[in-house]
């Protein structure tokens, strides 16, 4: 980039400059451990070459955004994540948030719809609708978007192992609405691999798990042409602990399995892969945040390009959701929270985020409350209308420091890649507990870090306040909300057709044996108001249930 003459001249200021520096700057890493200099020059990125490194915004390698006006063109989606109690509270929470301006809404399902059971199944009692909304049949999810036409919102869903059940009830819904599947946009999670690795929601072995995952991929494709057929998510791995190029290798790793599988199956890899997606954290780090983006988008342009053979530039763009921190989020001076978010919000942005969620001061305490909400979408509002951030595209561009970081956070993340293809792939990774080892010992060495204060956490372990007085509301889960869904789920076993349902869920059990993709069989299921916990069931008998094996003695 620079004459090697200029080069030499910078580095030999530098050591000057140096020279005079104090001697007692105490060194600092990121949360990779990457030693971070006092200061960069362009001597630390000459070898950059802008053409193949950085190019123009929606240019390849898309380092610098997939769109060339990004947010001039249009801001990113506003979503925030709910679910609670039964569907008809949750309805409501959708109604308010889109009143008060939020683009997209993402569900928040409960734990027992996560794993596959049923409400009345007794392994769910007392879970039922506390941690998220809780979905049984078909019923649940017509009253869930009861009066939301969904040609004319995008939804998001959490889920994974449970799929194939809920983006069937999703479609059936539509169906219902007079809507076709080729109108309805939105995305599901349908990431299984990060179960393995961090949120352990799994019900499935691997295998099964990634056969799933490509039924709805394949499906998608063919069917519905605007739903992303999967969100590769690096959320849940950095919240596990991970660092941010742990959080970006394992999540392109995971990416990188399911292009293969999907080709496997005999897909073009220009037909399906414009609708893959992925799911980032913000963190605090907010210039390693920036960077990590960006890094993130060349790399899987490269990938997709050299490894797999894709020529349409949609193929090559990473589209990705971004989720402010919640492990970074305190119990204590909770305020604090709202600062925390703005930043990691404001590094998702300057990142070049598609779809944003911003979390609530109040989550360390509990499901968030409708004043904490509104200002976690006021924030994003605030950032995309008064900030002026968003006037040109990749504004931090050019920093040397942000260049150079850019490319350290790649180089870091190869290495872990290039360790699991050596493994033989993601699959073969997680059984032997790389990974999830990987994650367990960052987390611990940040954990130490805390506790000896080479980690600020400001309330945690420095700047408390003694005779702080929490006045926070509590939000909670009414216990009727579980009797009113019981109620609900037995008058729906008592008036279906018990025929129709056994006749469904046979064919669902013969086409899995027969290694069929069951997205149209389990359509047929929930149509007859078969429940979640049953098709599961089917799913359990064909393919097993996965038990991790202990990774520390």
């Amino acid at each position: 980039m620079f004459d090697s003459s200029v080069i030499e001249q910078i580095k030999k200021k530098k050591q000057e400059w140096q020279e005079d520096s104090p001697k007692n700057v105490y060194e600092q890493t990121n949360s990779s451990s990457i030693p971070i200099k006092l200061i960069y020059t362009p001597a630390d990125i000459n070898h950059l070459d802008y053409e193949q490194d950085l190019g123009f915004p929606g240019k390849y390698p898309f380092t610098r955004g997939i769109h060339k006006t990004m947010y001039r063109g249009r801001p990113w989606t506003m979503r925030q994540f709910s679910g609670f109690g039964t569907a008809e509270q949750t309805n409501q929470r959708y109604k308010y948030l889109l009143s008060e301006g939020e683009t997209g809404l993402s569900v928040a399902f409960d734990f027992p719809t996560l794993k596959g059971y049923d409400s009345d199944d007794p392994i769910s009692l007392g879970e039922v609708g506390v941690c998220g909304v809780a979905i049984d049949t078909l019923q649940d999810m017509e009253l869930l978007f009861e009066d939301i036409p969904l040609d004319k919102v995008t939804t998001s869903m959490t889920i994974n192992a449970p799929t194939p059940i809920l983006f069937s009830m999703y479609l059936a819904v539509a169906e219902g609405q007079g809507i076709s599947w080729d109108q309805v946009g939105g995305t599901v999670q349908n990431d299984a691999l990060k179960e393995f690795i961090a949120q352990k929601s799994f019900i499935f072995p691997p295998e099964p798990s990634v056969k799933l995952v490509i039924d709805v991929i394949e499906f998608c494709t063919k069917s519905v042409p605007r739903w992303n057929p999967v969100s590769i998510s690096g959320y849940h791995i950095r919240e596990a602990g991970a660092t941010a190029t742990q959080e970006l290798a394992f999540t392109i790793s995971d990416g990188l399995t399911y292009v293969s599988k999907t080709i496997e199956r005999g897909l073009d890899v220009d037909v399906f892969a414009p609708r893959l997606s992925l799911f980032f954290c913000a963190h605090n780090d907010f210039f390693e945040e920036v960077a990590k983006f960006r890094a993130a988008r060349r790399m899987w342009a490269r990938f997709m390009k050299e490894r797999f053979g894709a020529k349409n530039d949609r193929s090559m763009w990473m589209r990705f959701h971004t989720q402010t921190s919640g492990v970074a989020l305190t119990a204590q001076q909770p305020e604090n929270n709202i600062v925390r978010v703005t930043l990691q919000a404001l590094s998702a942005v300057l990142g070049g985020t598609q779809s944003l969620h911003t979390n609530s001061f109040d989550e360390a305490w509990q499901l968030p409350s409708e004043k904490a909400v509104t200002i976690a979408l006021r924030t994003q509002q605030i950032i995309a209308n008064e900030s002026n951030v968003t006037a040109t595209v990749d504004p931090l561009a050019g920093s040397y420091y942000i260049e150079w970081l850019t490319d350290k956070i790649e180089e870091e993340a190869m290495k872990y890649i290039d360790r699991i293809d050596n493994m033989g792939g993601m699959i073969e990774a997680i059984k032997k507990g790389y990974p999830q080892r990987e994650i367990a010992n960052s987390a611990y060495e940040f954990q130490k870090e805390v506790d000896n204060k080479k980690q600020i956490i400001v309330g945690i372990n420095q700047f408390k306040d003694e005779h702080e007085e929490l006045e926070i509301p509590r939000f909670r889960v009414d216990p009727e909300v579980e009797k009113a869904q019981l109620k609900r789920l037995k008058r729906i076993k008592e008036n279906r057709n018990q025929e129709k349902v056994l006749r469904y869920l046979n064919e669902l059990k013969n086409a899995t044996e027969r290694d069929e993709n069951i997205i149209p069989y389990v359509v047929n299921c929930v149509k007859a108001y078969a429940t979640l916990g049953e098709i599961i069931s089917i799913l359990k008998e064909v393919y097993g249930v996965w038990r991790e094996e202990r990774l520390f003695a």
